[in-house]
């Protein structure tokens, strides 16, 4: 018999949604990259009150986000928005208008759930069958988009219904793999954190992660599988409808 497995924790990116999957729908309205945009919402903001080199606002923003890059990987900490807009333009030695600053946060936060990505293949059915013998919770990092939001795009594809637990790393104050992140989401599903199992398409934060708190770990590879020939997961998944036999099967059912 495998140890008792109480609940299951999903990753959001590349697990529930397929990431980048919004790019095409961008593209098929005329409008810029989510990279591109990000940074003209910096620029035009700015522009608008008084004129600045397009290439040093990029500059500054590419410095303020491979800083935030390192952090996230090595300190497992997600900054927020407002965090990485200030060092933006700390680099800059300009500011913006609280209500110009807002909306530049504002047009950042809503990107993804203006336009959403897609929902992976089968995704939909696999929670309303699990969500029916197992506790379900979220654990996902807020690169851009803050947990509050992201329970708006979970809301647009119609399944944060099957979730009664939510672990977003802007509301937790660490990032995955930290061990804050997968005992929040224990908390508020009454179970222990080795009575979890967690999904998810990243060894470092989703496999390595949860096996150093004695959590099983499956590694989702449906949209992103680079990490698949190198994974010690308890077991690989490719697609939703193998999702249940496996997570039976690391139970002992």
């Amino acid at each position: 018999m495998g140890q008792t497995i109480k609940a299951i924790t999903f990753d959001l990116w590349d697990t529930i949604v397929d990431d980048d999957s919004d790019e095409s729908k961008r593209a098929a309205q005329g409008l810029r990259t989510k990279r591109a945009e990000r940074r003209n919402l910096v620029y035009e903001a700015l522009q608008s009150i008084q004129p600045i080199d397009e290439a040093a606002v990029n500059l500054a923003y590419d410095t303020a986000e491979a800083a935030f890059n390192i952090v996230w990987h090595d300190q497992h900490v997600t900054w927020t928005i407002p965090s990485r807009l200030d060092v933006v333009l700390k680099g800059l030695r300009r500011e913006l208008p609280p209500e110009a600053y807002d909306q530049v946060v504002a047009g950042h936060e809503s990107m993804e759930v203006d336009v959403e990505p897609d929902i992976i293949e089968g995704c939909v059915e696999a929670l309303a069958l699990l969500s029916k013998r197992y506790k379900l919770a979220i654990v996902s990092d807020a690169i851009v988009t803050p947990g509050r939001r992201l329970r708006d795009l979970l809301e647009k594809h119609n399944v944060k219904q099957y979730f009664s637990g939510f672990a977003f790393s802007d509301e937790v104050g660490r990032s995955k793999p930290d061990r804050s992140m997968f005992a929040s989401a224990a908390d508020q599903l009454g179970v222990e954190i080795n009575q979890m199992v967690h999904i998810g398409d990243r060894d470092h934060n989703d496999i390595q992660g949860p096996h150093a708190l004695d959590m099983k770990a499956v590694l989702f590879t449906a949209t992103r599988d680079v990490d698949k020939h190198h994974t010690r997961a308890d077991a690989i998944c490719e697609r939703y409808a193998d999702l249940p036999g496996i997570i039976d099967q690391l139970a002992g059912v």
